[in-house]
């Protein structure tokens, strides 16, 4: 049996002075066998700081966007949260989602989906939570807009660089341009899937629409029609238009 000192940060701030590096022997213990063998433990303290504490915050705070970066891209991301989806604007429903509220919800998409083999569920969540954000900046540019594809992509990819640069670089602006190319190039079963969350939460929220405005919003379940690529997709979609058909039953009856 051995009995060494373990190093261990002391709770009473001005106990946590710094002291140099020295060797200290083990304790004496008596035993009713033969003594153990005793052997030398090494402290190493850490140079104090100025104030003579060793209150050095952890390196991955240092490394990290500045707390001024992150509040500015913050206050940009507000827009998502006050822009009106522009397809409601347009059929006239007042107090429209914004682009934040369709963003969410297939986040939660992403989260309440069944399990599905190779599927990396935390990384739909997070494209399903970037994939419209260059709209702080350009805004819901819709097919109705008469934008072509390329150009609406070249205005989102350079508005996505400047938000970036104002998060200030590094590890997560990087990965917010992944997720968000990922989503752009559908070049991944993540990037399938929030492609087909994006067109079930739109006829979602079309279905919703018809009922609290009594309005038939037929050009947002035709535009879709056809176009889902995963089964959870094709099983949402199919139950949204089951339901729909369900209530248009019924208001003609």
């Amino acid at each position: 049996m051995a009995i060494s000192n373990s190093p261990a940060r002391c709770c009473v701030p001005w106990l946590q002075r710094s002291f140099p590096s020295r060797l200290i022997p083990a304790p004496t213990v008596f035993f009713r066998g033969a003594p153990p063998t005793l052997r030398l433990v090494s402290v190493r303290s850490q140079p104090p700081a100025s104030d003579g504490f060793n209150n050095h915050p952890p390196s991955s705070v240092a490394s990290s966007a500045s707390s001024s970066s992150v509040i500015d891209f913050l206050t940009l991301c507000h827009r998502l949260k006050t822009t009106k989806r522009k397809g409601w604007v347009n059929h006239g429903i007042k107090g429209a989602e914004s682009i934040a509220d369709h963003m969410y919800r297939m986040a939660l998409m992403a989260l309440v989906a069944g399990d599905v083999p190779g599927l990396n569920r935390e990384r739909c969540i997070k494209i399903a939570l970037v994939h419209d954000i260059a709209e702080a900046i350009v805004g819901d540019i819709t097919p109705s807009d008469g934008v072509p594809k390329a150009e609406k992509s070249r205005r989102e990819q350079e508005a996505l660089n400047k938000m970036c640069e104002l998060l200030g670089g590094g590890m997560r602006a990087e990965e917010i341009k992944e997720l968000w190319v990922e989503y752009e190039n559908n070049s991944s079963f993540e990037a399938n899937l929030v492609k087909d969350f994006d067109k079930v939460e739109m006829i979602l929220q079309a279905l919703e629409y018809e009922i609290e405005h009594g309005k038939v919003l037929d050009e947002f379940f035709l535009s879709t029609a056809g176009k889902f690529q995963t089964d959870i997709g094709k099983s949402w979609a199919a139950e949204i238009i089951s339901r729909r058909k369900s209530l248009l039953a019924k208001r003609l009856s």
